[in-house]
C-alpha cells in the first residue's frame, strides 16, 4: 500500500537528483520568443507552428546532482515532474522485535509454498514415528494397500478385482 502512494515531486533548486532526468522531443507548448531559455541549456530546438519544439531527447539532469535554477525552471515551464516522493519502508517492528521491511513482501504463492513444505514435513514426521495424523492418513492407506498388493500378487489363489488390475 505504501508503495503504491507515491506522488510526482517538480525538481527543487539544489537538491539532489534520485534518477537521470530526460526531457522527450517534441513541442513544448512555449512561444518562439523564449528560443535563448532553451539555448543557455543548449537544447537543440525549432520553431514548429508559432511554438518551440525539441528536436532530440535531452538528458537534463544526471541521478546525484544538484539541481539548477534554469534546469528546474525549464521543467517547471514543461510542467515535468520527473521526481517523487512517498514514504519508503525500511523495518518492521513488531512486539519489542525489528525485522527487515521484505517481511513484507509475501505473496499467497509464498504461504501456499511454505504451508505446502510444512505439511509434508510433518506426514514425514507422523510416518517415521507411526503416529497417525490427517497429513499422514492418506499415506498410511496407499502404504497398507501397497502391502496388501504386494502380497496378494505374491499368492496364486487368493486375489481381489483391485489386484487384478496389477496382474
Amino acid at each position: 500500500i505504501l508503495e503504491k502512494n507515491v506522488s510526482p515531486a517538480p525538481a527543487k533548486v539544489g537538491a539532489v537528483a534520485p534518477v537521470d532526468v530526460i526531457v522527450p522531443k517534441g513541442p513544448t507548448g512555449c512561444d518562439p520568443g523564449q528560443t535563448a531559455f532553451f539555448q543557455t541549456l543548449q537544447i537543440a530546438t525549432k520553431i514548429t507552428r508559432g511554438q518551440i519544439e525539441m528536436t532530440a531527447d535531452t538528458h537534463l539532469i544526471t541521478a546525484g546532482e544538484k539541481v539548477t535554477a534554469s534546469q528546474a525552471a525549464i521543467l517547471q515551464k514543461l510542467d515535468i515532474e520527473p521526481f517523487s516522493y512517498g514514504i519508503m519502508l525500511k523495518y518492521v517492528y513488531d512486539s519489542g522485535s525489528l525485522f527487515d521491511a521484505k517481511v513484507l513482501d509475501i505473496t499467497d504463492d509464498v504461504l501456499a509454498a511454505k504451508f505446502s513444505s510444512a505439511l509434508s514435513v510433518m506426514a514425514s514426521l507422523s510416518l517415521a514415528l507411526g503416529y497417525p495424523t490427517q497429513a499422514s492418513v492418506p499415506h498410511s492407506i496407499a502404504n497398507a494397500f501397497k502391502a496388501i498388493l504386494a502380497v496378494t500378487l505374491g499368492c496364486e489363489k487368493y486375489s481381489f478385482p483391485t489386484a487384478d488390475i496389477y496382474r
